[in-house]
């Protein structure tokens, strides 16, 4: 869509002198001081008017263009208001699972869900954090949701079969998963705005086409027969796209432009490099948004989809656990909490902030390594700074960090270490490094990984007791070569053997090991966003903390408290309630 003619909507009835400055390109954030030196005063902001909508969204996240489309495909007139210069958010940054139990494109593949197992499950996993009604909210509303997606954007899905419920032995619980992902999605239709995407947090090797689901073999192409088949068809779909003169997009950008293509043709202006200052409350009903320029008054609601704080250094000191760093998420860089102080100042409760969506990174230079698969893999094992193990390696990473910071106090263990050996590297990927290829000198430089001859000399590097991990080695080997770990019973869910090598028996979670040189990777508690945020009614509206409604606003996605509560129910458990409380805020407002 035309720059200059968002602009002009956006400033549409507006002040002149203000749009003048806009148009100049002359506004700054510096035009929201006295709104901010009157707040500070305690009186009440002139901020002149620039635009009018029957509903202003903020955030382009999944959360945000999901309600976005909803309201317009409603008829309503829509802005979307984003702080970045770019759209997507840290949706577009991500590997774009998405849970959303009973969806048409699982019931399609097979998959034997049906609506009781679905809240059986949530309601096992999540437990009392979460009312009930907002647990079954998101269940009946997730289906409808996927539906609307794929009935009004170029979007499609595929079943990520094989990538279990994280928690399948409990009641309702899918070995073989619940999680979706999108389809391969030709960036062509954004036109020019494929320009403003934001970059995924790991690039696609060039020529490959590369889902999610795919990973799970790519790590493995080297030493199993599927896994070189992968990785062929990889390049196969990769090839194929070029020859159609196509721009392949999967994971995260797949969904943030198919997203951003349905509100192109649904004619929703997104407003980049426009933050969120305040929200306008008039009479103690939220009326509008605050932005640089001036007031974008909201006729029915503002929905927020703004992200977590996971950037927000003081934020994150004042609501969570130590040691806790801005440099150790993967979330988007412009998440720093602007809806959550909005909010507040709006009189909206918060919850769970706390908490993130955890998992075990390695801090490498620039961007940390969020671990996934590298944990899991058999010849790995991951100890505290008394050389002991403390967790299951293989345990749903949000569990992972959750162990580490419940432990740190009595046995610190952050940073941990994952300990592999030479006959791991020689066989799996890490990260986007080859197997056989060395780890990154800039690594060893930024203390990020340590080398050593004997397991003895690596504790030493890594100051951890080195006869004590050199026990604590043998000991895992043995439980390795018997095929039973009894200590953490690493390979008894059915989740634990996602990421593994089937070719390694008894238990394909792990193997000894044996082959020097050895090398420990610094662990830290990273995540995918924070998960804590305002608090909402099964109908996403903002509630005060006496549980009364705050009028006209609405959030979603990591600007508000999430459906999981303190856990995690399977890949996507961000992005498919964030989407779906969008649909639901989109549908009320």
């Amino acid at each position: 869509m035309d720059a200059d003619l968002t602009r002009r909507q956006l400033l549409r009835g507006g002040a002149a002198g203000v749009g003048l400055a806009v148009a100049a390109g002359l506004a700054t954030p510096a035009a929201a001081t006295p709104a901010r030196a009157a707040a500070a005063l305690g009186a009440p902001a002139a901020v002149a008017p620039v635009g009018e909508y029957d509903v202003v969204v903020v955030g382009s996240g999944a959360a945000g263009m999901t309600a976005a489309l909803t309201a317009a495909k409603r008829g309503l007139s829509v802005v979307v208001l984003e702080k970045a210069p770019t759209f997507g958010g840290s949706a577009a940054r991500s590997g774009a699972g998405i849970w959303i139990p009973n969806n048409q494109v699982l019931l399609a593949a097979g998959v034997p869900d049906t609506p009781a197992k679905a809240a059986q499950y949530l309601a096992a996993v999540v437990g009392a954090d979460v009312p009930a009604a907002r647990q079954e909210a998101f269940l009946r509303n997730g289906p409808a949701m996927i539906d609307f997606v794929l009935a009004n954007s170029p979007l499609r899905f595929r079943f990520m079969a094989g990538y279990s419920d994280y928690y399948p032995e409990l009641p309702g619980g899918l070995p073989n998963g619940r999680s979706i992902e999108p389809d391969q999605f030709d960036g062509n239709l954004l036109g020019a705005e494929l320009a403003h995407l934001n970059p995924p947090y790991l690039a696609t090797p060039p020529g490959l086409v590369v889902f999610s689901a795919d990973y799970k073999w790519l790590n493995l192409a080297l030493v199993n027969a599927k896994g070189a088949a992968v990785a062929a068809e990889c390049l196969a779909r990769g090839t194929a796209a070029a020859l159609a003169g196509q721009k392949p997009l999967t994971m995260g950008q797949a969904l943030a432009a198919g997203l951003r293509v349905g509100l192109l043709r649904a004619n929703v202006p997104v407003l980049l490099n426009t933050p969120l200052v305040d929200l306008n409350v008039e009479n103690g009903a939220v009326t509008g948004v605050v932005v640089p320029q001036g007031l974008v008054r909201a006729r029915r609601g503002v929905i927020v989809g703004s992200g977590g704080f996971e950037h927000n250094a003081a934020m994150r000191a004042q609501y969570q656990r130590q040691p806790i760093g801005t440099d150790w998420t993967v979330g988007a860089k412009e998440n720093t909490g602007d809806g959550h102080r909005a909010g507040q100042r709006a009189g909206a409760a918060l919850d769970l902030m706390d908490d993130a969506w955890w998992g075990p990174a390695i801090p490498t230079p620039g961007d940390p390594y969020f671990c996934l698969a590298e944990r899991t893999l058999p010849g790995g094992l991951i100890v505290n700074q008394a050389g002991q193990r403390f967790v299951n390696e293989a345990a749903p990473y949000s569990d992972v960090v959750h162990t580490m910071y419940d432990k740190n106090p009595a046995a610190p263990d952050i940073p941990a270490w994952l300990i592999v050996d030479q006959n791991y590297r020689n066989r799996y990927l890490f990260r986007d490094i080859a197997p056989l290829l060395p780890f990154p000198d800039a690594w060893y430089a930024a203390g990020a990984v340590f080398k050593a001859s004997t397991i003895q000399d690596l504790g030493t590097q890594i100051g951890v007791p080195p006869t004590v991990l050199k026990s604590t080695v043998d000991r895992f080997n043995g439980f390795a070569r018997s095929g039973v770990d009894s200590e953490f019973h690493r390979g008894a869910s059915a989740y634990d053997h996602y990421y593994t090598d089937p070719a390694v028996t008894p238990n394909s979670c792990l193997a000894p090991l044996w082959a020097a040189p050895y090398y420990a990777l610094r662990l830290v508690p990273g995540d995918l966003g924070t998960k804590g945020g305002m608090r909402t009614d099964a109908r996403a509206r903002v509630l005060r903390p006496d549980g009364s409604v705050i009028p006209g606003l609405y959030a979603a996605g990591n600007a508000s408290a999430a459906v999981m509560g303190h856990s995690y129910a399977g890949a996507g458990s961000t992005i498919g309630p964030a989407m779906t409380f969008g649909y639901i805020a989109g549908n009320d407002v």
